[in-house]
């Protein structure tokens, strides 16, 4: 271990706090890189002395304490911490805080929260720190052979700590999977963008997983078999090559598949959740997004799926599958998954309005292509929309995704359709079809919600055929009146 007085001092040009799984591979990341020497540092000394022990072709700078880590560092210093985000986060970075001088760099390299990352960014910087929240989305294996990375925090801090993001992210197209997203959160918020569209294809998946299976009668083999030849075509994604492989998998105790003998109750980490709640404060509907937080709420709700099961009187019995019917779960699944994700860019364009950011929709769809959990073949086609044209109302705007919206849009309501018929959840696909339904409409039925709402609350209402703001006296001789104007 290095101390103050060995070679260690002044040596690393980027750290480490926080060696859990995937600390430790961030930090074997950056030191596989040419130019990066890294120092390391956890609270456990175990952890460290672990680390240094397995890889010792890292040429790992390691500290036992937070004053060795600091001395280890050149200036100007830069630390990544990944840590537990919340409180034991807000405590590496007061640790840190309190050794680093002006113009060093903390970085937060876990699933903060963008109002936490806003409010650690505004504390340091009057401290004359640079506090970076970047969002790395990958997961382990991306940690460690190169994830997507979605820093925030000032120019300044970029220009340092860009090159060393660019060294550890994936590569697509001979570009590294990191942009600068904005100041302060916008990397922590446009990650929890990132992770609520990725519960979003998650539901997608596994509701044509359960059609397929339920409808089609295919066992699990031939489902993986399916999801494995989409993976050749336009719904090209890691998401989906890893269901053909999870769906593959055998069961050591049962020789049966795996996924037929893992409890049916999804968990969840908070991200989604959140996206939800930030984007209903923005008034965005992503209720593609919302149908698969709450789908993974009441899969948890083991007592209340008894009750009603021990209640209920007769099933629908389940339609038979027709000819075209993989085909036509294939082209839903697309075309919810448009949906998704135009439902989170939305987000990520109000958000950007509502905390000044300046963010690049094209750059963000551009770095989600490797290294992430959402990477697809169809996010080339969301960097081509808003190339094509930056201001687009929503992705559904576009032709091409129109065009694929529209191609699909017959074999998107038979599956909705018949999934209601046979008594089998497709929140995901159906609250998408109710939200591409809802734009579509001409007139909505929100002008009776209008009208409810002034006739008890006064809130009044405008009319199709007249400028103004108006009010029917309800209680009164239900003459209407104007409100926008003094008397």
């Amino acid at each position: 271990m290095s101390n103050p007085g060995d070679t260690g001092v002044g040596r690393a040009n980027i750290g480490v706090v926080g060696l859990a799984v995937m600390g430790s591979n961030l930090a074997r990341n950056l030191a596989s890189r040419e130019g990066n020497t890294v120092a390391v540092y956890n609270r456990s000394p175990q952890r460290t002395r672990t680390l240094v022990e397995e890889h010792p072709e890292a040429g790992f700078v390691a500290s036992e304490s937070v004053d060795d880590f600091v001395a280890s560092l050149a200036q100007p210093r830069t630390a990544i911490v990944m840590v537990q985000a919340g409180r034991g986060t807000d405590a590496v970075i007061e640790q840190l805080a309190e050794r680093f001088e002006p113009g060093d760099i903390i970085v937060d390299g876990g699933n903060a929260n963008f109002l936490d990352t806003i409010r650690r960014e505004r504390d340091l910087r009057e401290k004359g720190l640079n506090f970076v929240g970047a969002g790395i989305s990958g997961g382990e294996e991306g940690a460690l052979h190169g994830p997507s990375i979605m820093p925030g925090g000032s120019a300044e801090a970029y220009e340092t700590l860009g090159p060393i993001l660019a060294s550890i992210a994936a590569v697509v197209d001979g570009e590294p999977c990191v942009t600068h997203v904005g100041t302060d959160g916008a990397g922590h918020f446009v990650k929890m963008i990132h992770n609520g569209i990725e519960y979003a294809d998650m539901q997608l998946i596994a509701e044509a997983y359960d059609l397929l299976r339920r409808v089609a009668g295919h066992d699990v083999e031939a489902v993986a078999d399916v999801f494995a030849t989409w993976n050749q075509g336009d719904l090209e994604s890691y998401l989906i090559e890893i269901t053909a492989e999870v769906l593959r998998q055998r069961d050591a105790r049962t020789g049966g598949p795996l996924v037929d003998v893992i409890v049916d109750q999804a968990g969840s980490k908070g991200t989604g959740v959140w996206t939800v709640q930030n984007a209903v404060g923005l008034g965005v509907p992503v209720s593609g997004i919302g149908e698969a937080v709450f789908a993974r709420a009441v899969s948890s709700k083991p007592e209340q799926r008894a009750a009603v099961q021990r209640v209920v009187r007769q099933r629908p019995k389940v339609q038979s599958a027709y000819d075209g019917f993989e085909d036509d779960v294939r082209a839903a699944l697309y075309a919810s998954k448009v949906v998704a994700y135009a439902q989170g860019f939305d987000a990520i364009v109000a958000g950007a309005k509502e905390y000044g950011w300046d963010i690049d929709k094209g750059a963000i769809a551009r770095i989600w292509r490797g290294g992430c959990i959402i990477r697809a073949r169809f996010l080339n086609r969301i960097v081509d929309a808003y190339q094509n044209n930056p201001d687009l109302e929503t992705l559904l705007e576009d032709e091409y995704f129109a065009d694929a919206v529209a191609r699909g849009e017959d074999a998107w309501r038979r599956i909705v359709s018949i999934a209601a018929l046979s008594g089998i959840p497709v929140p995901g696909f159906a609250s998408a079809l109710s939200y591409y339904d809802s734009l579509a409409s001409e007139r909505l039925p929100a002008a009776l919600i209008q009208a409810q709402r002034d006739f008890f609350g006064a809130h009044t209402y405008r009319r199709v055929d007249a400028d103004g703001v108006f009010h029917t006296l309800w209680s009164g001789d239900r003459s209407e009146i104007r409100t926008d104007t003094t008397p």
